[in-house]
């Protein structure tokens, strides 16, 4: 990656933030000849990118984000052909498992409604998901399965995008926060870092967890809270499928190096924030619909999160200083609890050791959509957050519809339901959830 010193004194378009939405995001403005610079405070996919499981998914997905989906499946095909870079991509499908009929009615209802975009998913007899799961036993009644559907490595993928996007000439820092961006007549016209200034035309914030503190700074108002989440790795294990699985209890996925990606599936903690308050009405779906796997926690982190600055200024060491990486310790709980469970219902998973177990901070929104959009004011400015922990798949396409936005003005897709306005313009502010 470049060095730090070499800060451009000018460039069009500045990237906040080294995820995959960022990454992707400069590596399509790159691709286009548009002079771009992304900065990272700490290093390249350091926090959530790397973090994830590493599902590149269709199935399951709120319909309103099926097309951009669509379009990141065909980007992530071709991926490693056109940055000529091995990042684990694998076709090996998603499948949920069927233990009920109230989830195979959810699974029928949300067939019925992706049935429009024409995806190849549809619902599994017992006897094929036994096929799939290399079982006999009729455990399961049957899966939801898209085998169109992928993974890839986190931890190859957007550190790739990156060394890609330099290749074509744009500039990636580390170890470069941005403390704030800069404005003349109501538009943008700079940004600051803690190295100095730099002169752009206009910025995309793609920081995750840091988007909404980053943009309350100017004055932006984005609902955004985080969540906790846990997962581990395991040292090479015999094949149990190539799909990705997940059922009530336990999620994994194979890993190129043929060990496996474990985690609880849907599991995760939420540490109560004065946010939570603010934004109680708007999140109140969300925390109805996932309560049952989330546990709430009134922590340190309420008071951190009430003193902490809500505004600073160009010349103040920021919170993005103080912390390069967001690297929280895992639930040891709800990893203990997958583990058993993998090796409880896939047999082959038995005798797998643990490698190494994580935790990654993961964004949402009210509705669980992403925020892929520009704002009223500074003109110039755009946001690029609020995955909910479904971004790692959506990173490429994120990436092409942001340069399209600041290219041309609109996307291939509808961009409408992923504009920040639509939390104070009176949509109904719902979350889809298939699970």
């Amino acid at each position: 990656m470049t060095e730090q010193h070499s800060l451009p004194d000018r460039t069009e378009v500045a990237v906040i933030g080294g995820g995959i939405a960022g990454c992707a995001t400069a590596y399509f403005l790159a691709k286009a000849g548009v002079p771009v610079a992304l900065f990272e405070k700490g290093r390249i996919a350091g926090e959530q990118s790397s973090r994830n499981w590493g599902w590149i998914r269709k199935q399951g997905r709120d319909p309103r984000e099926i097309p951009a989906i669509i379009e990141s499946l065909r980007l992530w095909q071709n991926l490693e052909k056109e940055i000529e870079t091995d990042i684990g991509w694998h076709q090996g499908g998603v499948a949920y498992l069927i233990e009920n009929e109230q989830q195979r009615a959810k699974y029928e209802a949300w067939l019925d409604e992706a049935r429009a975009y024409q995806l190849d998913s549809r619902l599994l007899s017992a006897a094929e998901t036994d096929n799939l799961l290399g079982q006999s036993d009729r455990r399961w009644k049957g899966a939801l399965y898209t085998p169109s559907d992928g993974r890839a490595e986190p931890a190859k993928a957007a550190p790739a995008i990156a060394k890609a996007a330099e290749r074509l000439g744009g500039r990636v820092l580390t170890g470069c926060a941005v403390r704030t961006v800069e404005t003349e007549a109501g538009r943008v016209s700079g940004i600051v870092t803690e190295r100095g200034a730099v002169k752009c035309s206009a910025v995309v914030c793609a920081a995750g967890v840091w988007t909404g503190m980053f943009s309350g700074n100017l004055g932006i108002t984005l609902p955004q809270l985080s969540v906790k989440a846990s997962a581990l790795r395991t040292k090479p294990g015999p094949v149990a499928t190539q799909s990705a699985i997940w059922c009530e209890d336990v999620a994994f996925r194979r890993r190129q190096d043929g060990g496996y990606t474990i985690a609880e599936g849907g599991a995760s903690t939420f540490d109560i924030v004065p946010d939570a308050l603010r934004h109680f009405r708007l999140f109140y779906p969300s925390y109805r619909g996932r309560r049952p796997k989330l546990r709430l926690r009134l922590s340190g982190t309420f008071l951190q999160a009430l003193t902490a600055p809500s505004s600073w200024s160009s010349d103040s060491i920021t919170p993005f200083e103080t912390t390069r990486v967001l690297d929280p310790e895992p639930d040891q709980s709800v990893l203990d609890r997958a583990l058993a469970a993998a090796r409880r219902r896939f047999p082959e998973l038995g005798e797998v050791e643990v490698a190494e177990s994580w935790a990654g901070m993961i964004e949402g929104t009210p509705d669980e959509i992403p925020v892929l959009s520009g704002v009223d004011q500074p003109e110039g400015y755009y946001i690029a957050t609020g995955f909910s922990g479904h971004g790692f798949g959506m990173g490429p396409a994120a990436g092409l519809l942001m340069s399209e936005l600041i290219t041309k003005g609109t996307a291939r897709v509808d961009m409408a339901p992923f504009r920040l306005s639509r939390f104070s313009d009176g949509t109904d502010i719902r979350p889809y959830t298939p699970h």
